[in-house]
């Protein structure tokens, strides 16, 4: 089958939004010394503001976004992936609508003798 332009476009959005996700937890796990302050560092708080920001336009806004951005001004805290934790949840939930959608689209089946 093929994919219909907004699927594959929610597709390319979840995709765009893992990547940014992983790459923000990994720079700020691997990078440790500009970020070690947590709250009081600003190179970690332009960070994770960037971060917020484009997760919400990428992928609107969702309320497992609001603990991980939490999380992450808490010192040491940065240290766990929140963020890609976050968009893992969001795109978990996303792919259970969409097969809850597909069920409910579906035609019961017909049982022979049944008159519609």
């Amino acid at each position: 089958m093929f994919d219909t332009p907004v699927l594959s476009s929610d597709r390319w959005r979840f995709q765009t939004a893992m990547l940014l996700a992983v790459a923000a937890d990994a720079l700020q796990i691997f990078v440790m010394p500009l970020f070690s302050e947590g709250a009081l560092s600003p190179a970690d708080d332009l960070l994770d503001l960037a971060v917020a920001f484009l997760l919400v336009r990428l992928l609107g806004w969702h309320w497992e976004f609001l603990p991980a951005f939490a999380a992450e001004m808490v010192p040491g805290f940065d240290l766990v992936p929140f963020w890609t934790f976050s968009v893992v949840n969001v795109y978990r939930k996303w792919k259970q609508k969409g097969v809850g959608e597909q069920h409910s689209r579906r035609e019961p089946p017909v049982i022979e003798g049944e008159y519609r």
